[in-house]
């Protein structure tokens, strides 16, 4: 019981930190001094522009998107639910509508305009943090997370992590190499995603080990009787 309290003790101080690296972006960019920060990478990333690229860029975009995102979930939900995982189906469920609602209170709350000095797609709304991103990082890790809880190999394991990284990397790069996005509204919504996907697994591993204690509990006074 310590045990698990002490890793819940953790897991909330890395949630207060990552909110407070968040809180620290979203001053820089009131006072506009993240610039300096954004500015380098924009030009190296779109400096890098050619038309093959940017087929592909467009299509990490296209596979960010929100009736994308919403097919995939959908489709892993109906795979969890064939195999009976509901409590991994609800965990599912809770982290992309928590992630879709926060990155809507977030964008209205601070009300960044995107860039408009070199745009390869248009598209309305606002900027900071980026949806794409906070979308693509919460999908993408939250399967990863439950796809390896049900995996024995580790270079399995290993495989699954390296597709995850490499659709969220591709899809959050995507947003600034079009130009539709800082570098800045990246970073945020991967920490914004962050600190909601690690409330919700811990939550969910609290739930499960409590589970499985009542029902050890439960099998051990039938054992009794």
């Amino acid at each position: 019981m310590r045990e698990l309290s002490l890793r819940l003790l953790i897991i909330w101080l890395i949630c207060i930190f990552l909110t407070g690296f968040f809180a620290l972006v979203a001053r820089s960019i009131h006072l506009h001094t993240i610039t300096s920060f954004d500015d380098p990478i924009i030009d190296f990333v779109q400096g890098a522009e050619t038309t093959w690229l940017t087929a592909i860029m467009k299509a990490f975009t296209t596979i960010g998107s929100t009736a994308v995102v919403v097919l995939l979930a959908v489709f892993a939900l109906a795979i969890l639910l064939r195999l009976q995982y509901r409590a991994q189906a609800i965990l599912l469920v809770s982290v992309l509508a928590g992630t879709g609602i926060l990155n809507q209170v977030l964008k209205f709350i601070f009300k960044r305009e995107r860039p408009d000095f070199y745009r390869l797609i248009e598209i309305t709304g606002y900027s900071f943090p980026s949806g794409h991103t906070m979308m693509a990082f919460s999908l993408y890790t939250i399967l990863a997370y439950i796809v390896w809880r049900n995996l024995r190999f580790t270079w399995s394991r290993v495989v699954v992590v390296i597709l995850a990284t490499v659709m969220i990397v591709m899809i959050a790069l995507s947003r600034i190499y079009l130009g539709v996005h800082y570098p800045s509204d990246i970073v945020g919504g991967m920490l914004a995603s962050m600190v909601w996907l690690i409330a919700s697994i811990a939550m969910y591993q609290q739930f499960q080990h409590q589970r499985q204690s009542k029902t050890a509990l439960s099998k051990e006074r039938k054992s009794y009787r």
